[in-house]
């Protein structure tokens, strides 16, 4: 399989956030994102983890309970991006 462009990869990446920002305050785990995206958990992981190192997504590694997940992991958009998608969303012109 060839290798993706980096532009293919920034824009799987809209798609997740996107997608998180749809169900957002809640997270969601690796593998419900992947399916949502129709792309392999790894390498939906390494976008991911991409996302996480710009400070654009919250990983969360602990339960309600407080208890690490050994393997699972939750993500969810970080407040700041939450609010600037918010914010895009409320200024886009109703069609109607």
């Amino acid at each position: 399989m060839p290798p993706l462009s980096q532009q293919k990869k920034d824009k799987i990446q809209e798609l997740i956030l996107h997608y998180l920002f749809t169900l957002s305050p809640q997270s969601a785990f690796t593998v419900q994102i992947s399916r949502e995206i129709a792309r392999d958990e790894e390498f939906t992981l390494s976008l991911l983890q991409d996302l996480k190192k710009k400070h654009l997504i919250i990983e969360i590694a602990k339960n309600k309970d407080g208890t690490d997940y050994k393997k699972r992991r939750r993500w969810r958009l970080s407040n700041e991006v939450y609010d600037i998608y918010k914010k895009k969303q409320d200024t886009k012109p109703s069609i109607l």
